[in-house]
């Protein structure tokens, strides 16, 4: 998903700086670490994982707390294979970045008969902004933090922005910046605070763009499915979908098209993020079933 891809670049780049904000403590010997998970295949696009001198670190971003498996029962798979594979410990933090009344991130744990597994929780939306406005690595996140006058708090990250030196750091740091307070602010709005032109030219906006990942979030911000508030989005939002499908599966037949084409604007947007962790049309199938209005 783009918003994943946002912070994957952000915890490859920055890593340092992400360890001191979300473990607390100053590290220098620091390993990115590829996300497959062997033995039996679990699909972790959404994982960051980084080895220190004594543990493993796991990072799960998350926009939506829905999850299938359960997103507690996942930790305790990915807990699993990491300590199997790595035999040191494991620390495991997800970070949820999209405000939600949801009961679901409030959620630290998987509690099931004689099984217990714990892991560490953090609402983007209760931190302090003061801690990312005084770092660009962290700037990004800044627009998500507690705010009582979010528009104030999104005009101070775009000053902060504007003082970044370092045009390659400036261009990539604005441009993840905007496309995260996508998640919290309207379009019109980060347009006026930030120059879309050097989001153009980011690296990561063109690796997104490449990927083929943004589809969702482009359209959005253009046409109306994430974001936007004018009229016609539900086809808007069928038309996106469609075309997500068929790039990772090469067609979609008539009745499954019928079965989205009932979605509405909101299922719709569900499932543009959803089908990234599809692996067969079958996936597809079975999230329409369990999602049929």
């Amino acid at each position: 998903m783009a918003y994943d891809n946002i912070c994957k670049y952000l915890a490859e780049n920055y890593p340092a700086d992400l360890v001191r904000w979300l473990h607390g403590i100053e590290v220098t010997e620091i390993s990115v670490l590829k996300t497959e998970l062997n033995t039996e295949p679990i699909h972790a696009d959404s994982l960051t994982l980084l080895q220190t001198p004594n543990q493993i670190l796991q990072w799960e971003f998350q926009t939506l707390p829905a999850s299938k498996p359960s997103l507690p029962l996942r930790m305790l798979k990915y807990w699993v294979r990491l300590r199997e594979k790595y035999n040191c410990p494991v620390e495991q933090v997800v970070i949820f970045l999209k405000f939600t009344t949801s009961s679901k991130v409030y959620t630290n744990q998987l509690l099931e008969s004689n099984t217990s597994h714990r892991y560490r929780v953090i609402r983007m939306w209760e931190q302090d902004p003061e801690l990312f406005l005084a770092n660009p690595a962290l700037l990004p996140f800044a627009p998500l933090a507690f705010s009582e006058s979010p528009t104030r708090l999104l005009e101070q990250v775009a000053a902060a922005v504007d003082r970044i030196e370092e045009p390659l750091a400036f261009s990539n740091i604005s441009a993840c910046t905007q496309l995260l307070a996508g998640l919290r602010f309207d379009q019109r709005l980060i347009t006026e605070l930030f120059p879309e032109e050097v989001m153009q030219e980011s690296v990561i906006y063109q690796k997104i763009i490449q990927k083929g990942h943004q589809l969702g979030l482009l359209e959005g911000k253009r046409e109306g499915l994430l974001e936007g508030k004018r009229e016609g989005k539900q086809e808007e939002g069928y038309s996106i979908v469609i075309r997500q499908l068929t790039r990772r599966f090469g067609s979609v037949d008539d009745q499954l098209q019928q079965g989205i084409q009932k979605l509405s604007v909101a299922q719709l947007e569900e499932l543009s993020e959803a089908l990234l962790d599809f692996e067969t049309v079958t996936d597809l199938t079975v999230w329409l079933a369990s999602h049929q209005q």
